[in-house]
């Protein structure tokens, strides 16, 4: 095998395992990707670096994983197994993506990501909990003196803005009175269009991009928007944090990252602050040359708000690097699963949210009971009880929902749709009512940072863009 490789880590034959699968030859020190479907068939890649030739096994129907580096010593062909990985006890790893990142000798990090195309999954699943509990707090609703039962239908639209039309279309055709969601403001927008035609209300949760409500006449939402967040982040970089360099790191593509980088870049140059953006593309899972661009810019912040995967791995390798500046980032950092990254590494990470875990100790108590009662919800909230501000905002926006079909009378979508703007609702989150475009009307966010010492946020400060 070693014989046959040239330096571009071809084969023999002049074909690499991704070439078979129609992509392109790895370089030294690159990543590669190894796909699975959903019966894990096994796979075989070859790659290569200074050290020597790798052969990567996905998981095969025992969901055993191996990564094997092969070399000469002593004139001798030699393996070595760098690392095994056991995916038997993962429920739900189906499509996914293995990422191996090289980092010298013997060192690797494997990141698993449930679904390359969905890299706010995990998000996605703690707003729906959120909603889940409301439900089983509250299961049915009184309409004129009668008693409905609430039925919940989720639909994944894999948080892609291509999927969005179809899902929003299934749920159409369920014939539902009114829609929570989608996490994600691109696959909002893009389920917009089929919401309108048919009529149907929907309310956003945490998707804070302001095309969402601006370009559909349907669309309400429960949370501030991006305009808001940007300005409030670029003043606490700038008059809190005292820095006048900021770097900017985004997703190429992503309405979401996109949106709230051009409003902070907005304030913050408004302030007097430079920025030195850039953005990387969809899969990417090496960012070591990203912050060391950071470090040369002389940024005393990164401000990446990012899908939670993207996240852990930015954490990561800005302490690996020892990027000194802080880490800020919008509401998708929100989750038990980037401080977790954070946790025993010497990284400073602060975000934006909508609630800060302890500010309802009723309600913390109540869903992390439910939580550990329930197998299923304690896996999709990352494995522990972590109070996350996307599940707080999918319970309230549920009420929110009752609040309108109680004010409609009616369970009819274009009754709802109707009730909607004068609907007010005091939340866990605080006050919600809408605006003329169908906005919440929001003036504060929470600002919290990773300790990482406990692997849990605290709160720093609530504020406001002045």
């Amino acid at each position: 095998l070693i014989t046959g490789c040239t330096g571009n880590g071809e084969t023999a034959g002049g074909k690499t395992g991704s070439e078979n699968k129609g992509e392109t030859a790895l370089e030294e020190g690159s990543i590669r990707y190894a796909e699975l479907d959903e019966k894990s068939a096994e796979s075989v890649e070859y790659f290569i670096d200074e050290y020597g030739l790798y052969e990567y096994k996905a998981p095969d129907e025992a969901m055993q994983m191996k990564l094997v580096r092969f070399s000469y010593e002593n004139g001798e062909l030699a393996d070595h197994e760098i690392c095994a990985i056991d995916f038997s006890e993962m429920e739900n790893l189906r499509e996914g993506t293995i990422a191996l990142c090289m980092a010298g000798e013997d060192k690797y990090r494997v990141t698993v990501s449930p679904d390359k195309r969905a890299e706010d999954g995990a998000g996605g699943k703690q707003e729906v909990l959120g909603m889940q509990y409301a439900n089983y707090v509250q299961p049915t609703v009184d309409i004129n003196g009668e008693t409905y039962k609430v039925q919940l239908e989720v639909v994944d639209n894999r948080t892609a803005a291509e999927n969005g039309p179809s899902a929003a279309a299934e749920l159409v055709n369920k014939g539902v009175s009114i829609v929570l969601g989608s996490y994600g403001s691109g696959v909002s927008m893009a389920g917009g269009t089929v919401f309108a035609e048919a009529g149907v209300p929907a309310i956003g949760v945490t998707c804070t991009n302001p095309q969402v409500t601006s370009d559909c006449d349907v669309y309400f939402r429960i949370c501030f928007l991006d305009p808001f967040q940007g300005t409030v982040l670029a003043n606490y970089a700038y008059k809190e944090l005292g820095v006048d360099t900021a770097y900017l790191l985004g997703m190429l593509g992503s309405d979401y990252d996109q949106g709230l980088i051009y409003y902070f870049t907005q304030a913050f140059e408004a302030l007097g602050g430079t920025v030195v953006a850039e953005n990387f593309p969809e899969g990417n899972a090496n960012f070591v040359s990203y912050i060391n661009n950071a470090k040369a810019a002389n940024a005393g912040v990164i401000f990446s708000p990012v899908s939670i995967n993207y996240a852990q791995l930015i954490v990561e390798a800005a302490a690996a690097q020892g990027f000194e500046g802080t880490i800020l980032g919008g509401d998708t950092l929100d989750s038990n699963m980037v401080v977790e990254a954070a946790k025993g590494k010497d990284v400073d990470v602060k975000i934006t949210t909508f609630y800060q875990e302890g500010g309802n100790p009723e309600f913390d108590a109540g869903i992390k009971e439910w939580i550990n009662a329930n197998a299923d919800a304690k896996t999709n909230n990352g494995g522990n009880d972590m109070v996350s501000a996307v599940t707080v905002m999918g319970y309230d926006a549920y009420f929110t929902a009752l609040e309108a079909i109680k004010a409609a009378g009616s369970t009819a979508p274009a009754d709802i749709l109707a009730a909607l703007p004068g609907v007010t609702y005091s939340g866990i989150s605080g006050e919600i009512s809408f605006d003329d475009i169908g906005d919440a009307k929001r003036d504060a966010a929470y600002i919290k940072t990773a300790n990482t010492e406990t692997g849990a946020w605290d709160f720093v400060k609530i504020q406001g863009i002045d």
